[in-house]
């Protein structure tokens, strides 16, 4: 083996131990700053580990003590082109320990996984990208142009404290990025024969978290009542989740079927298309989540003692938008709920770019590499990451975390579940296939 291999090998090894370090440092986002825990602790560790092989780290605190980001540039050969920026978030959702067969914040590597949370969403990207930054400095290897990497706070709750707020109070940190990679692509499924299609994310919905708010009359329990703000929030709440919103075909979403149905010969019929992509199992879940906006209730609130009628009732409505449908959703919600229901949000934009050019060349070149007769195939993400903030740069963004995983794993159902975990096997062909794509692309 070449001294680059024995190299290389080194960090696909290293990356199992960097993972579950990561894992092992709990930055759970709970969403509420105040709850918010080892954000910092865990940047700073990303730091050192950069700082150890030569790097120049940026630490950044963003606007919040405690939320930390980091974010280092390797120079490429080329400073005339685009820089390709490479992130990854550090914070993870809770987890009740109690539901899992290993502890959540425990990093265990056993039976050829890495257990914990933030396995799957994303110190495993975080824990490749690491390793290679690392790999690629030790080795002094010069990428074709500049890569940034990015190590961010908070995009579990929207990004505020993490890259929104890099993006609105720190671009020069991203100064002639042109094109991004993060997570929730490049992972495989298996269709047919033990052919695999990887999938890299072109396009994701946009979010609304919205509130919703009815006033009424206050008043005793026990009296008649024809204004009772509980009601008639109730009756706003089922009719949203009632309704049904229309269907629509992304370019992203065609392309995936019909490169699906090109290696497996199933047939996706537009007049019946909800029904057929019950075929792709447990895919189904995700892919059919891209054909309709969605608006499902979350949290409901109101009052504060059995016996009196408050003025005002509130629910939680996550709302989740197809590219080109913010307008129409916001008339069609106006229409379903009418005047009487107040609306305030805080929401992010949708995500679409196409399926081509040299940056998907690479990305299909080093898949293939590793894995002969594997296809690459788009589609959109029915949920969002950190694209929605750095697309108001102007750049163009991927989903690109490539693992090479078993037929049999419901990889989409550990997204946020519980025993998320991610084979050994798996980080170690995407320390490889990133290996390839950074040195081409």
């Amino acid at each position: 083996m070449s001294t680059t291999g024995n190299a290389l090998a080194l960090a696909e090894d290293e990356v199992v131990t960097l993972v579950s370090e990561l894992i092992r440092i709990d930055t759970t986002n709970t969403g509420d700053p105040a709850t918010v825990v080892g954000e910092r602790k865990a940047a700073e560790w990303v730091a050192e580990k950069l700082s150890e092989v030569g790097y120049e780290t940026t630490y950044v605190e963003s606007g919040a003590k405690g939320r930390g980001n980091v974010v280092a540039r390797l120079q490429g050969a080329d400073p005339s082109r685009g820089a390709l920026l490479v992130h990854g978030h550090l914070d993870v959702v809770p987890a009740d320990a109690s539901e899992w067969s290993v502890h959540p914040f425990s990093g265990a590597v056993q039976d050829g996984y890495v257990w914990g949370r933030g396995a799957v969403d994303m110190k495993d990207m975080v824990g490749m990208t690491l390793a290679l930054a690392r790999h690629f400095k030790r080795e002094n290897v010069v990428p074709p142009r500049d890569i940034v990497f990015a190590f961010l706070a908070d995009e579990e709750a929207g990004g505020l404290y993490g890259a929104k707020w890099l993006v609105e109070n720190r671009p020069e940190l991203f100064e002639g990025v042109t094109e991004a990679i993060s997570e929730v692509g490049g992972f495989s499924i298996t269709l047919k024969d033990d052919v695999r299609a990887y999938l890299v994310e072109t396009a994701e919905k946009g979010i609304r978290w919205l509130k919703l708010r009815v006033k009424g009359t206050a008043g005793h329990g026990s009296m008649i009542h024809r204004d009772n703000a509980v009601a008639k929030l109730a009756a706003a709440v089922t009719k949203l989740d009632q309704h049904q919103w229309p269907l629509i075909i992304r370019p992203s979403v065609r392309e995936f079927l019909d490169g699906v149905t090109e290696i497996t010969g199933l047939d996706f019929p537009e007049d019946d298309i909800e029904g057929s992509i019950g075929k792709l199992g447990a895919l189904s879940r995700m892919i059919g989540a891209t054909l309709r906006d969605t608006a499902n209730p979350t949290m409901l609130s109101a009052g504060y003692k059995a016996n009196v009628i408050p003025s005002t009732a509130e629910a939680t409505v996550d709302c989740r938008i197809l590219p080109g449908r913010e307008e129409a959703f916001d008339r069609e919600l106006a229409e379903l709920l009418g005047p009487d229901v107040e609306r305030e949000w805080i929401g992010l934009p949708p995500v679409e770019t196409t399926f081509d050019g040299a940056l998907v060349d690479a990305m299909t070149a080093s898949i293939i590499a590793e894995d002969p007769g594997a296809r690459v195939l788009p589609y959109m993400l029915s949920g969002g990451t950190d694209a929605k903030s750095f697309q108001t740069l102007g750049i163009r963004n991927f989903g690109f975390a490539p693992l090479k995983l078993p037929a049999d794993l419901d990889f989409s159902g550990l997204f946020h579940g519980v025993d998320e975990r991610v084979p050994v096997d798996a980080l170690k062909f995407g320390v490889r296939v990133l290996d390839r794509f950074l040195r081409n692309s």
